[in-house]
C-alpha cells in the first residue's frame, strides 16, 4: 500500500460505512452478541456461506444455549445438530473449546489465549474479540482482502503480512465490531468476486466425489443408528453411488478426529 494519508483513510471509512448504515445485513450473530453467539458463529462462517449458517446457528443456540450445555453435549447430538454445515471435525473442536473455557471459568480475552484453543487460528482468533469485545484489532478474510485489491490500497500478490499492515492502518478505531461487519457486507453485495474478478488466494476443494463428502455420509449414517460394521457401511454408500475403495483409510481418520470409534474390532459409532 502507497502511504495513505489520514484525508484519505477518513473518505475510505466513510464511504464504507455510509453505505453500510443503508445496506446493513440483519444476521441474528450480531444483535447483542455474547462472547459464546460469537465463537459459535465464528466457527461455522469457516468455509460455510452465510445463508447455510443462519438456520443451523439458530438451531445450534436453541439445543446448546451455553457453554455449559456445549461442554457436555452428547457428541451424536451435537453432529446431528451440526449435519449439514459439513467439515464436521469442527462441532468437535468447539465442544472441546466449550470444554477448555468452563475449565478456565473465565472467557479468553487475548489472541493468543484464543490461539491454544481447538481449531482457532490467526483469523478466527482477531475476529471473535472483534464481535465479542469490540476489540480495535484487524482481521482480513476473503471479502475485505478483495476490497482492499479492488480499491488499490493492496494488489493480488501482496502478502498476507502486508494485508494485516494495511488493515490495520485502514481500522475505524472504536467501531472495530461495525468497521468490519461493514467491510463484509460491501464486499460481498458490491465489491464481489464475479464482478471484481479478484480471485481468493485459496478455493475449497471440491465436495461431490471427494473423501469430505465420504466422511460426511458416514457420519450421517452413524447419527442415525446405534453402530454399523464396514460392510454395512459399504453398503449403504454403495447404495447412493459412492465408492467405498478408501473406506479404511477414511474410517481410520474420522477415529484420529474424534469423530468415530471402533468397537469389537469391526463396528463404529458415535464416540458419546
Amino acid at each position: 500500500m502507497n502511504n495513505q494519508s489520514q484525508e484519505s483513510i477518513k473518505h475510505f471509512q466513510d464511504k464504507i460505512m455510509s453505505w453500510w448504515k443503508k445496506n446493513k445485513r440483519d444476521l441474528p450473530w450480531r444483535v447483542n452478541p455474547s462472547p459464546y453467539e460469537v465463537l459459535v458463529s465464528e466457527i461455522m462462517l469457516q468455509q460455510t456461506q452465510v445463508s447455510r449458517v443462519v438456520p443451523k446457528y439458530l438451531e445450534f443456540l436453541k439445543e446448546f444455549p451455553t457453554l455449559e450445555h456445549l461442554a457436555s453435549a452428547n457428541t451424536k447430538h451435537l453432529l446431528t445438530v451440526w449435519s449439514g454445515l459439513g467439515y464436521n471435525r469442527r462441532a468437535i473442536w468447539l465442544k472441546e473449546v466449550a470444554g477448555e473455557i468452563v475449565r478456565r471459568k473465565r472467557f479468553p480475552e487475548e489472541v493468543d489465549e484464543l490461539r491454544e484453543l481447538k481449531g482457532i487460528g490467526p483469523y478466527t482468533s482477531r475476529s471473535i474479540l472483534i464481535f465479542a469485545f469490540n476489540r480495535d484489532l484487524a482481521a482480513v478474510d476473503t471479502n475485505i482482502r478483495r476490497i482492499f485489491i479492488a480499491l488499490g490500497f493492496a494488489e493480488e500478490a501482496t502478502s498476507e503480512k502486508e494485508l494485516q499492515r494495511i488493515a490495520d492502518a485502514l481500522l475505524l478505531k472504536g467501531r472495530s465490531s461495525d468497521w468490519h461487519n461493514a467491510l463484509m457486507d460491501y464486499g460481498s453485495s458490491v465489491l464481489t468476486s464475479s464482478s471484481t474478478g479478484i480471485e481468493p488466494t485459496s478455493k475449497q476443494p471440491q465436495f461431490s466425489g471427494s473423501t469430505r463428502k465420504i466422511r460426511g455420509l458416514i457420519v450421517q449414517m452413524l447419527t442415525k443408528t446405534q453402530s454399523l460394521s464396514v460392510s454395512e457401511i459399504a453398503s449403504q454408500l454403495a447404495s447412493v453411488g459412492e465408492s467405498s475403495e478408501c473406506l479404511n483409510e477414511i474410517l481410520n481418520q474420522l477415529i484420529q478426529d474424534n469423530l468415530v470409534e471402533c468397537f469389537d474390532a469391526d463396528r463404529f459409532q458415535i464416540p458419546e
